[in-house]
């Protein structure tokens, strides 16, 4: 029979966990009483995290190194006695240009964490999560997997192959009682999201405000996410009450209707 434990009981993997909406998991899940281990590749942000959760596991690791992911979800597993929760956050934003500007090098960096180092982190973890006898994979997708985005090619790509990694791997885990989930965030409050409007701003010859305005326009709901919410989302597919819930793209975007 598989396993579905609650949050309090559960061992969380979050990858990319010192900042943004990974920290916000982190704390959600730690909160709930998870065991929680984190990696990032920011050590000083790690350290304060540390200091702030009692009892977390930290490691500095690149999901986009391959020998790394392996040692540290050896680590991971180790360190918590077993993996029941995979939260596949790790990403970077990459380039803000058209793609005949795009370098090729940072095409394949963005391509290398975004989408390879989910591939590499889910296919270390799954034997844990067999064992486990079930348990929740989350992968952090973007309304940028939805709907494509202009100036932003790798990025996009990325999301787009991440979310089509989620169904194929709910297709190949439901038999062990594993849910594999996407969520996909609109713009999130935080300095990642301000970053991304000044780079379009640049582009643009608007302000930072005008572009989020003008993001904000193709919403139904006017405002930003806040990471929070997502670390919500996170939580309840982790429950026992979404085990029926697999392979879907869940959009946090106040009803975003096109990038």
């Amino acid at each position: 029979m598989h396993r579905r434990v609650g949050p309090e009981a559960s061992k969380v993997l979050v990858t990319a966990g010192a900042s943004g909406i990974g920290l916000a998991i982190v704390r959600a899940f730690a909160e709930a009483g998870a065991s929680v281990f984190t990696c990032d590749i920011d050590q000083p942000a790690l350290e304060r995290v540390r200091a702030e959760i009692p009892g977390l596991h930290t490691t500095v690791c690149d999901v986009g190194d391959r020998a790394a992911v392996g040692e540290m979800v050896a680590d991971a597993a180790a360190r918590l006695g077993g993996i029941d929760v995979l939260v596949n956050n790790a990403g970077i934003a990459g380039p803000t240009s058209p793609v005949q500007d795009v370098d090729p090098d940072e095409w394949e960096a963005v391509l290398r964490v975004d989408l390879t180092g989910a591939f590499l982190v889910a296919k270390h973890a799954i034997p844990h999560l067999i064992r486990a006898g079930g348990g929740t994979i989350i992968n952090m997708a973007s309304a940028a997997g939805r709907f494509g985005y202009a100036n932003r090619s790798p990025y996009a790509a990325a999301k787009w192959g991440l979310i089509g990694l989620t169904k194929t791997l709910s297709m190949e885990l439901g038999q062990h009682g594993i849910c594999v989930n996407a969520i996909a965030p609109g713009a999130v409050d935080g300095e990642r999201i301000r970053r991304v409007f000044e780079g379009r701003a640049q582009l643009s010859g608007r302000s930072p405000d005008e572009e989020m305005q003008g993001a904000l326009a193709h919403q139904s709901v006017k405002r930003l996410a806040q990471a929070s919410e997502i670390a919500a989302l996170a939580l309840f597919l982790a429950s026992p009450a979404a085990r029926s819930i697999s392979g879907q793209v869940i959009p946090v975007d106040g009803d975003q209707q096109r990038n």
